[in-house]
């Protein structure tokens, strides 16, 4: 680009000196105006700052700028991107010094905070104090850990993150950008480690309470004894949910399923065959689960899978204890008919967390697959048909009951239990 030059940074700079694939490159660009980038057929699309994709690439170009804060929150920025701004300027107002290395077009390397050095180290540091003007970086360090297994956080960057948290600046993220955030970070190969993170700085308690109030909340003595069989016992509730978490992202679970494993003892309801029933859910439970979904505006789907988790693991974990009649309800309450694909959700998460993923350790999971199946090839349209043929008055209200005789029936015959 003449007059002008573009140099890859970022991630796809960071991913490549730990020989990692890139997928995606983005490119800063110093010495232009958006002007000349429109001349030459790029098409502009940032908002607050000028960034255009390449007219045949599509990949992102973005004017070298500074940036100066104006307000609190991460929106709270005045941008300024000019021809005379430097690459070591644009570099500098990035999060941390191993998204600060970008390379030129013959592959030369320009690193003026020492990012390389850090990559070797596996230390996550921030170039500047100008980290703390910007809470997302809070959640960001804390995401990148979790795909990042091998790196620390450089304890002045730990630090900084905690006055952070202290000074309120933390407070002032929204809910898109935390579940944002926190969802990519629970797609990682070791999610565990971004609540670790969180936690260390203080943050936990500011956007995550309701798991922040599981620490150091002793487990009961017969989960302490489950969990302690391939593992070391764990200290407490929290850390139960975040070996469960990896756990659950070992098994390549999907977000929904990771998510939802952090939910079953929120509340902090009692787990023992007297309260499994559809008589006495974790009451308490449900509203903490309904409550977290709402303030994160969480989608639909992670959050109704989150809350039948809530309301149903403790009979799930009962059902080998379970008549046919109770297995069946439990189908129906959960809508397993119409979405098996949620109810099978369901129990991959009761299984982790109720037998640490272990499945020769859980094995009413088998046995309500065995029920749901069961209960599923009873023929629901010749049931209603003949009751519409032989019950003398108001047959269309008979059939829900009698189609659901027939399916405990069934599943008593099946698995050899009572009804």
């Amino acid at each position: 680009m003449t007059g002008f030059k573009a140099y890859v940074v970022g991630g796809a700079v960071r991913d490549a000196l730990l020989g990692r694939s890139v997928k995606d490159r983005d490119y800063v660009v110093v010495g232009a105006s958006p002007e000349q980038m429109q001349a030459l057929g790029f098409v502009a699309v940032g908002k607050d700052f000028p960034v255009f994709l390449h007219p045949q690439t599509h990949e992102e170009y973005a004017l070298a700028r500074t940036e100066r804060k104006t307000a609190p929150g991460y929106a709270g920025f005045a941008f300024h991107a000019t021809a005379d701004v430097t690459l070591a300027q644009d570099l500098q107002r990035r999060d941390l010094t191993v998204n600060a290395i970008a390379q030129d077009e013959d592959g030369t390397l320009i690193d003026p905070y020492g990012g390389r050095a850090d990559i070797e180290e596996r230390v996550f540091r921030h170039v500047s104090p100008a980290f703390a003007e910007d809470p997302v970086r809070i959640l960001r360090v804390a995401r990148l850990t979790a795909r990042f297994v091998e790196f620390s956080v450089a304890p002045e960057t730990m630090a900084l993150m905690r006055q952070m948290v202290e000074s309120g600046e933390v407070d002032a993220l929204v809910a898109e950008r935390v579940w944002q955030e926190i969802s990519r970070g629970l797609a990682e190969d070791k999610p565990s480690r971004m609540l670790s993170v969180l936690r260390d700085c203080g943050a936990l308690a500011r956007i995550l309470p309701e798991l922040h109030e599981l620490i150091g909340v002793p487990l009961p003595e017969a989960l302490i004894e489950t969990t302690a069989i391939n593992h070391e016992k764990d200290a407490d509730y929290f850390a139960h949910a975040l070996r469960v978490l990896d756990v659950a992202a070992a098994h390549d679970l999907e977000l929904p399923t990771r998510f939802a494993v952090l939910v079953p003892h929120l509340g902090l309801a009692p787990i023992n065959t007297e309260q499994a029933s559809e008589l006495a859910p974790n009451v308490r439970g449900v509203a903490i689960v309904e409550q977290l979904c709402k303030r994160l505006r969480v989608p639909h789907e992670v959050r109704d899978l989150a809350i039948m988790v809530a309301r149903e693991h403790v009979a799930v974990k009962s059902a080998n204890t379970m008549p046919a009649a109770s297995m069946v309800k439990l189908l129906e309450r959960c809508d397993a008919f119409r979405k098996q694909a949620r109810f099978m959700a369901l129990l991959d998460v009761c299984e982790c967390v109720g037998a640490n993923g272990v499945a020769a350790d859980f094995p009413q999971k088998p046995l309500l697959q065995t029920a749901l199946s069961t209960a599923q090839a009873v023929n629901a349209g010749e049931i209603a048909a003949e009751v519409m043929r032989t019950a003398s008055e108001r047959a269309s209200d008979k059939i829900p009951d009698a189609i659901h005789a027939a399916r405990v029936q069934a599943v008593a015959q099946a698995l050899g239990s009572h009804e």
